[in-house]
This record gives C-alpha cells, structure tokens and sequence, in this order.
C-alpha cells in the first residue's frame, strides 16, 4: 500500500503500539526527504502541510508535487492538513486529495467546536479522508507557565466531543506545546491512557520536537499513534543552510545547500521514525 488512507496507516500502529511520525514539510525539498527516509528504513509515514504552506504554494500545485513524489513509493504514505481552522482550505484540501485534516476550531466553544466538527467529519467521510479533532488549542513553548496540564477540558467533556463528532483522532492537551522546550515538559501521561480506554481511538502527540526518548516511548505505548514533528524539520532545515554558507562563504549554488539541506532533513526524519519504533512496519 503506497498514498493510502490515513485511518488505516494509524489503525494498526494503534493496535501494535509504535508511532507513525507525521512530519510537517515546507516545501518540495523537505517532502521528498522525509519520503525518502520513510522509503529507505521501510516505515509508515504522514507527510503533514500547513495552511500557511498550502496557501503559499497553492492547493493544486502541492496535490500535484506530491502525486508526483509518491508515484512509485512502497511504504504507507498519507497526506494530512495541520491546524486548519479555515472551513474552505479544508474543503479544498479534502476535494484535492488530502487523506486526512486536523480541523482546529479550538478557539471557539466546545459546542460550537463540536458542531462544525461533525459537518467536516461528514464531508470527509465523502473523500474516505479522517479527520483529527482537538478542543484544548496548544501554545508556543515560550508561552507556557508551567500548569498548562491543569487546564484541560474534563475527561467526559472529551468523551462526548469525540462520540458526537465521529473524529478518527484525538489531539490532547497533556502539557505539551509548539516549538523548542527550553526545559524537559512536564506531561500528563495519564490522561493519554484515560482518553485512549474511554473513547477507543488513538491519540495525536503535538508538540512532539524536544521531547525525550522515554517520553516518546511511554506515551506511545499508551495510544500516542500519530506522533507530529514540525519544528525539528525546521531546524534542521535552516541550520544546514546556515551552516553551509559559514563555511562556504561566497558560494552562491543553490544545488549545493540543497543537497546539504536535504540530508539534513532526511537524518532527522530517519531518527524519529527510529525512536518512535515504526521501522519496518511498511506492508
């Protein structure tokens, strides 16, 4: 199974305990590095984009890049819309192709959240796409006050969004958040295992850069199957580029810093699928 469904890409990591890391790209450079890792150690992969990036690059344009990276791969691929709060990218997204999105109206009422929600869930279902469903927003590492796990929704509000909406995939809030982590974060990794045993879904891990190997680990086990990484790519990215160019001041060859670029991407997608055990699951 090469571009697949991405409810079935998760359902057996799920059933096997291992993370599929869903890795946001930035461009064609990046999407075909993580593929490339995926292809060469055998794993599962969700090649993740942002709004900003669909927007940036265009629906079509980006539906057709990855059509075209994915027309001879071997191993389960799937391609997921991020934290789109936007009802018509998702509605352009899913009619394009996209197999799965992450409808984030956190910012609105639980209610109102759940409402929307079950409309996206419905249209989705129409494309055979999944949709990931969150209603604690998450913020940026440098906004966190250290008692973000205290201030979640409860554990039957949880219950009830996820049964009346019909999402695939949960994304909670556990005390993780976007970007770097100054400190190691403090996680609530109790609340994976409640919200898994209460509702039968796999959980979405956000905030995932940072994080250690046991963490990782621990929360993998508990039902995290769908493990995101964004801001190692970026790092990754840019800091070959940087590199490159201290070292090679005055060597303007964008062939050169992308090669350097891309393996840089590539070693970094590798060691995350290492660390979230999916190595040679591909079927």
């Amino acid at each position: 199974m090469p571009v697949g469904p991405t409810q079935e890409i998760l359902k057996r990591a799920f059933a096997e305990r291992y993370g599929v890391a869903a890795i946001n790209v930035v461009n064609d450079l990046t999407m075909e590095a993580v593929l490339a890792a995926a292809e060469e150690l055998q794993a599962p992969l969700i090649v993740q984009t942002s709004v900003k990036h669909v927007e940036m690059t265009g629906v079509e344009v980006m539906y057709a890049m990855w059509a075209e990276m994915t027309k001879r791969i071997s191993v389960p691929v799937a391609l997921h819309l991020d934290h789109c709060p936007d009802r018509a990218v998702i509605s352009a997204c899913l009619a394009a192709g996209w197999n799965s999105v992450l409808f984030d109206a956190s910012k609105l009422t639980v209610e109102e959240n759940k409402r929307q929600c079950i409309e996206v869930v419905a249209e989705a279902r129409r494309y055979g796409a999944l949709v990931e469903g969150e209603i604690e927003g998450f913020k940026r590492t440098e906004e966190m006050t250290g008692d973000e796990a205290e201030h979640v929704q409860t554990l039957e509000t949880v219950v009830d969004f996820v049964e009346a909406t019909g999402v695939d995939v949960f994304a909670p809030a556990i005390g993780n958040a976007h970007g770097t982590y100054k400190t190691a974060p403090h996680l609530d990794s109790q609340r994976v295992t409640d919200i898994v045993e209460a509702t039968g879904i796999p959980v979405a891990l956000h905030g995932g850069t940072g994080m250690s190997a046991e963490q990782f680990t621990d929360l993998i086990s508990r039902g995290c199957a769908k493990v995101n990484i964004s801001t190692a790519l970026k790092i990754a990215f840019m800091k070959s580029g940087y590199d490159f160019m201290t070292e090679n001041p005055g060597k303007y060859d964008p062939p050169s810093i992308f090669k350097v670029q891309r393996a840089a991407v590539k070693d970094m997608a590798a060691d995350h699928i290492r660390k979230f055990g999916s190595v040679g699951k591909a079927w």
